[in-house]
């Protein structure tokens, strides 16, 4: 165990400044990421858990009442759970004095998100929250940020074996508890394989159908429970970027599995030496670059991928300032270019594109490419 907690100064600040310009703020991430932690640690705070029976009665039998009385900070933990709180909320942020700000914490995005933007439009704002990120942990703690993946209580077990085990009881929590909820009917053994199925394929296209028949059901439904899992913050459906060429391009959206850590417990890889080992490892530490670029760009809703027919493709596309900027995760120790880069380059129009890779040095690879370290990729890109 480390023998004193991550701090995460930035992930703060996004928020105390949500709430100066929003009387609501919605801090939104995977369950166990630490949104709690964070949320108690700003100011001080009443704290409602939604998923406390002692709390959900009591803001059940009088839920205006008992949040109209409150001052200063009040933060609802699991705020998906009671969304019939969200018109209330609305009435509370209007009130002329403005005497509380509403932290509300959630562990499920699209319905929540929805309901949000449409119930408090133009009271509140939104912050996305995920586990440590390479800023946090520190440069020196890479390689094990991605073995063990960004969930406070998997990267700070006492050794991978704790970890490796965190992470298993985190996935059978989710199938045996939260997936019902979500409205997942399959047994968890089955929505096992589904989401085993998803790793397999970490990186690769999502074929519903191919997943519809590896557990028996129609694709639609296949294509929900992709849904949930995306709801949840623990799958990444990443949409190709389209452009106004005539030449065909690849349609399909990619799949990632969001945390490595969980992507590795999936694979059943207990430790470095197993990952290394693996076919796929590759396209875990692209996933695991993938995020944080997407992270330190802030580009939840705009991150795309490129791929045409003839196989030219970048991992990562995202505009910006009427610019697009294009972005390929190595697992390299010294990066090359590839026709392929070169190719989306043109195509494309990138302004700039960045290799991310492992090492410890930024270079120019070429004209308008450069080899980018991903523990300099949030100071590197602060400015896009």
């Amino acid at each position: 165990m480390h023998a004193s907690p991550v701090l995460r100064p930035a992930r703060a600040d996004a928020v105390a400044q949500a709430l100066q310009r929003a009387p609501i703020v919605a801090l939104l991430g995977p369950r166990q990421c630490g949104k709690t932690t964070l949320a108690r640690g700003l100011l001080p705070a009443t704290c409602f858990d939604l998923e406390s029976s002692l709390d959900r009665g009591t803001l059940a039998a009088a839920p205006e009442t008992t949040l109209g009385s409150q001052r200063g900070l009040i933060v609802l933990d699991e705020i998906q759970t009671m969304p019939e709180l969200l018109p209330i909320l609305r009435v509370l942020a209007d009130r002329p004095e403005d005497p509380a700000r509403f932290l509300l914490l959630g562990s499920a995005s699209p319905d929540l998100m929805r309901g949000a933007a449409e119930t408090l439009a133009g009271r509140i704002a939104f912050v996305p929250m995920g586990g440590f990120d390479i800023d946090e942990v520190g440069a020196a703690a890479m390689q094990q940020l991605w073995q063990r993946g960004g969930f406070p209580r998997s990267f700070l077990a006492a050794d991978d074996a704790s970890s490796y085990a965190w992470r298993q009881d985190f996935i059978e929590t989710f199938l045996s508890r939260d997936a019902a909820r979500f409205g997942i009917s399959l047994p968890p053994e089955q929505l096992r394989r589904f989401w085993t199925m998803l790793a397999h394929n970490h990186g690769g296209a999502l074929n519903a159908s191919e997943l519809a028949r590896g557990i028996g059901v129609d694709q639609k439904t296949a294509a929900k429970y992709v849904d949930v899992l995306v709801g949840t913050f623990l799958v990444r459906r990443l949409p190709p970027w389209f452009t106004n060429t005539k030449k065909r391009l690849v349609k399909t959206p990619k799949v990632y599995v969001r945390d490595s850590g969980v992507l590795h417990a999936l694979l059943g890889l207990r430790n470095e030496s197993e990952i290394l080992a693996h076919p796929r490892f590759g396209m875990s530490w692209e996933g695991f670059a993938l995020e944080h670029v997407i992270q330190a760009l802030r580009a939840e809703r705009d991150a795309c991928f490129w791929g045409s027919p003839s196989g030219a493709e970048v991992d990562l596309v995202v505009p910006r300032g009427g610019k697009v900027y294009g972005f390929e995760c190595k697992f390299q120790d010294v990066p090359t270019t590839t026709r392929s880069m070169h190719v989306a380059k043109e195509e494309l129009g990138l302004e700039r594109l960045y290799v991310v890779y492992p090492g410890r040095r930024s270079f120019e690879l070429a004209e308008g490419i450069r080899a980018l370290p991903l523990v300099e990729v949030s100071t590197a890109l602060r400015d896009l």
